[in-house]
């Protein structure tokens, strides 16, 4: 096996910052992917799982992942640059992507897995929160994640789409009395949630999995259980090592790894 660099994975979740895709894009910039290296971009949360799968590709192969993630104002400029692949965490973050990555288009657009949403709570779950009904109750401290019409994540209007699954005014309106912070991004929702001493984050399985010394994972019921996919998109000029990798996170083996985090297909 040739000599390979150590998978870098540039995660940078914590900083939100709030531009528009026509801000973002940059027209001067020409798309070619480097040779002989593999780049990944998107928002944070998925790539802790595509890095798993990607250390096991690289060692492998040989050939080096570069996953870049956290808010997009911070890798858009190299993303237009050089991105292989780039990765939405919903479809309606693809869509916006697209309006900026302008070598991609909708029809490469591919959904890879999916997760539901669940509530994160404080470990040790101190306020014995055991569904979606328990957050309506009055007093409740709540953190969602909210684009707020110029940031790009996941998280925009799930809580509504929670709070409203049963076609009950009066559960959206208790729900959104109890809401205490809009987080820009999942790392600026988990940031309130810690210094703002939250009961409950409307969030996805990856955040309390990956953090169990702070969050536990609660599951939202059949009837309010919502689901959210993450789907690719590969460069029609992208290498075909790239190509190579896109089809690796969809085996049986990269589903595996995927599953650990919440992701299933």
């Amino acid at each position: 096996m040739k000599p390979f660099p150590a998978l870098l994975v540039a995660a940078l979740v914590f900083a939100p910052v709030t531009v528009t895709a026509n801000e973002l894009y940059d027209p001067s910039i020409v798309h070619q992917p480097e040779e002989g290296v593999v780049k990944l971009y998107g928002a944070g949360g998925p790539h802790t799982a595509f890095q798993k799968v990607a250390e096991v590709w690289q060692a492998r192969t040989g050939t080096p992942v570069v996953i870049t993630a956290g808010p997009e104002s911070r890798w858009s400029l190299n993303a237009q640059s050089d991105a292989d692949i780039i990765w939405g965490t919903s479809k309606q973050s693809m869509t916006a992507f697209l309006e900026t990555y302008k070598t991609f288009f909708s029809d490469l657009v591919q959904p890879i897995y999916i997760r539901p949403a669940v509530i994160a709570v404080k470990k040790g779950n101190p306020k014995k929160i055991q569904g979606f009904d328990d957050l309506l109750k009055p007093g409740m401290r709540v953190v969602v994640t909210e684009g707020a019409g110029i940031y790009n994540t996941s998280g925009t209007g799930i809580w509504e789409d929670l709070a409203g699954r049963l076609g009950r005014l009066s559960d959206v309106s208790a729900f959104r009395a109890n809401i205490i912070e809009y987080g820009l991004g999942s790392g600026a929702s988990f940031r309130a949630f810690k210094e703002q001493d939250a009961d409950a984050w409307i969030t996805w399985p990856n955040w309390p999995i990956n953090n169990p010394e702070e969050l536990e994972l609660i599951e939202l019921g059949p009837e309010r259980r919502l689901w959210r996919d993450i789907n690719i998109a590969v460069a029609p000029n992208a290498s075909a090592e790239a190509q190579q990798f896109a089809e690796f996170l969809l085996s049986d083996e990269a589903q595996k790894i995927m599953k650990t985090e919440g992701w299933v297909r």
